[in-house]
């Protein structure tokens, strides 16, 4: 045993029976245990033994009775060594003279190591680290031996340290932890030592001293945690002052209020905020197994002046699944179906930087398992102030991202378009679609013509032209969001430039046409007009088209057994900003300044004097100036002495 306490049991029944424990010595000279009688009690020396009897099993505990402190100065009743008790003890349980069990323990205890007295006043203070160094010796690296060429080492005699002396460790790990510094007056280190260095050196006891500048305890502040939070929160002490565009709308909970989006990269994102007065029609592919559900629509979202309103939801159900299900496998007899979102149209009603509705159509249907599915997610921002539909900002101006105003002015019905290419399939232009172009967002589009190796090439130009004409189904483009068709002053007349005709004749070779405009260039040229409540008002200014030319030639695959070749034709849209006014013109200061504009010149005088100026930094300023000062004095000295009254005074 090793503790103060063990227990063991008896068993059977310990009814008559006497248990007694004895210290059993060992004989000195054979180191046997002494022979036990039953004649002994339940005491013995500092040893007691408890009996706890039962049914048919008696519990025998041993205990000591004396305590286990190491022994202080001219104390008793302690422990003199750390191996505090090393006894056998023996305990019998007889019958009369019976011996019918018998347990030997061997106890070595060894004293307590904590101390539950009075702490002594002579104990070691620790000092503080950030006044006097912990460690005033460093190089003690032996407890309990010199350590050699360490001549602060305590446990080294005076003999010890004659064999070292001239040889001790210096510095910071020989003892030296409180150095004098350089900066202090006291300082024996004369070396390099400047002449004002009695002025400016510094009086003060080697207790402060800048080695403890490391121990530095400041305020400390915890890193804060980025989240997908908004960093301006609805506060008591700071109210939410509402949206500005593009601001991410937030929820309850201040999070974000996310629909799935494209990402740059095409693919689809669930997590991405909505953008206030941002419009967006996406489309994302999914499967049954890759299916999650998005943000449930029972989330109350924060109109702008921390005020919570409850979305409006309409779910209907899908009639026609093949306007969804792009794909389909061969599906088994017995397959697994669920109930999924097929579509989600969110309708914003918004006045100045506040949401007054939200209006939201679910369309379910039924997804099986092997079917491809193309959900549509569609965010549309509604002025308070629309009618029959037909919005009516109260920003005139263009905002990013929404489609761009084209009218056909010259017809009755003046409604017109400006288009780019969206391909499908192989990407032919037979089987291609429209997108609008989008305010702020430069596009660039295309789609692959056939053409066959004795196609006429007049044909072919009028053929081009007329696909890329089919885009732009329009004379004018509005100069603001909420243009009127009957006011003319509302749009800007699109310019259209000729395609560029070289006259290149082919000499009959068929598979060759010059001068195919083959690319349409689309310039529309904006400026910021001004602001309405902090939103900039945008106005397109002026709209271009031009068409780009290239040589085609027919492209013969292997053996030229295929007649058609292809003719790849594209549409580029650029948006160009430019100030809303003409820059002031140049003044005639300017003008003449420009002469002794350095960048714009190859001689620049302003640098005759480049030695003498605060630019020139080969050497130090005041004896740049020095040595002007004095090359200017030899100048006109030389003047001086030129000068022919000069030598007469001399002479005289």
């Amino acid at each position: 045993m090793s503790g103060q306490r063990v227990n063991s049991f008896f068993l059977g029944n310990s009814s008559g029976v006497n248990f007694s424990i004895i210290v059993s010595p060992r004989d000195a000279e054979t180191g046997k245990l002494q022979l036990a009688n039953c004649s002994r009690s339940k005491r013995a020396g500092d040893w007691n033994l408890d009996v706890t009897p039962g049914v048919n099993t008696s519990k025998v505990t041993v205990s000591l009775s004396r305590t286990l402190e190491l022994c202080l100065p001219n104390a008793t009743e302690c422990c003199p060594s750390p191996l505090c008790v090393v006894e056998t003890l023996q305990v019998l349980a007889c019958r009369g003279s019976v011996m019918l069990a018998q347990l030997l323990i061997q106890a070595e205890i060894f004293a307590n190591s904590s101390f539950a007295g009075n702490v002594s006043e002579n104990a070691t203070i620790i000092p503080n680290q950030a006044f006097k160094p912990l460690g005033s010796c460093p190089c003690n690296l032996t407890a309990g031996a010199c350590d050699v060429r360490c001549c602060c080492d305590l446990e080294c005699t005076p003999d010890l340290q004659q064999l070292f002396s001239a040889s001790c460790f210096t510095g910071v790990f020989g003892g030296d932890v409180n150095p004098p510094f350089d900066q202090l007056c006291s300082s024996q280190s004369m070396e390099y030592t400047p002449e004002w260095f009695p002025f400016l050196c510094v009086q003060s006891s080697l207790d402060n001293t800048p080695f403890l500048g490391y121990f530095y305890h400041g305020s400390t502040s915890t890193p804060k945690i980025p989240s997908f939070k908004i960093p301006l929160q609805t506060s008591p002490g700071k109210p939410f002052t509402g949206y500005r565009e593009g601001d991410p709308i937030i929820t309850e909970e201040d999070e974000y209020f996310t629909v799935p989006q494209q990402s740059m990269a095409g693919q689809c994102v669930g997590n991405a905020p909505v953008a206030y007065l941002h419009n967006f029609d996406v489309k994302c592919l999914t499967s049954l197994e890759s299916y999650k559900e998005g943000l449930p629509h029972d989330v109350r979202i924060n109109t702008g002046t921390a005020d919570f309103i409850q979305q409006n939801v309409v779910y209907r159900a899908v009639t026609d699944r093949g306007k969804f299900i792009t794909e389909s496998e061969n599906l088994a007899a017995e397959v697994l179906c669920q109930n999924v979102t097929f579509a989600e149209h969110y309708k914003f009603t918004w006045k100045d930087k506040n949401i007054e509705q939200i209006n939201v159509t679910v369309f379910l249907g039924s997804l099986c398992d092997g079917e491809i599915l193309t959900q549509r997610f569609t965010v549309e921002f509604l002025s308070l102030n629309s009618t029959d539909g037909e919005e009516l900002f109260e920003n005139p101006g263009y905002q990013a991202g929404k489609p761009v105003r084209a009218a056909n002015l010259n017809a009755s019905d003046p409604l017109g378009s400006l288009n780019i290419w969206q391909p499908a399939g192989r990407g032919l232009c037979a089987s291609a679609s429209y997108r609008p172009v989008l305010f702020g967002v430069d596009s660039y589009s295309g789609c692959i013509l056939e053409v066959d190796i004795n196609e006429d090439c007049s044909f072919l130009r009028g053929n081009v032209t007329e696909k890329l004409n089919a885009l732009i189904q329009a004379t004018h483009i509005g100069k603001r969001d909420n243009s009127s068709y009957t006011d003319l002053n509302d749009w800007v007349e699109i310019i259209r430039l000729d395609p560029f005709s070289s006259n290149v004749s082919t000499g009959g070779l068929k598979g060759i046409c010059p001068d195919i405009p083959a690319n349409l260039n689309i310039r529309i040229i904006f400026a910021k007009v001004g602001a309405v409540q902090g939103v900039p008002q945008q106005q397109i200014l002026a709209v271009q088209i031009s068409y780009s030319t290239i040589l085609w030639q027919f492209q013969c695959g292997i053996g030229c057994k295929n007649t058609l070749s292809i003719l790849p034709i594209t549409a580029s849209v650029q948006f160009i900003e430019v100030p809303a006014q003409p820059p002031p013109p140049v003044t005639r200061y300017q003008k003449i300044y420009a002469e002794f504009d350095c960048n714009r010149n190859e001689v620049c005088w302003p640098q005759l004097l480049y030695p003498v100026t605060r630019f020139y930094t080969g050497e130090p300023y005041s004896q740049c100036l020095a040595k002007g000062l004095f090359l200017a004095f030899l100048v006109l000295l030389a003047a001086i002495t030129s000068n022919p009254w000069f030598s007469k005074l001399w002479n005289r």
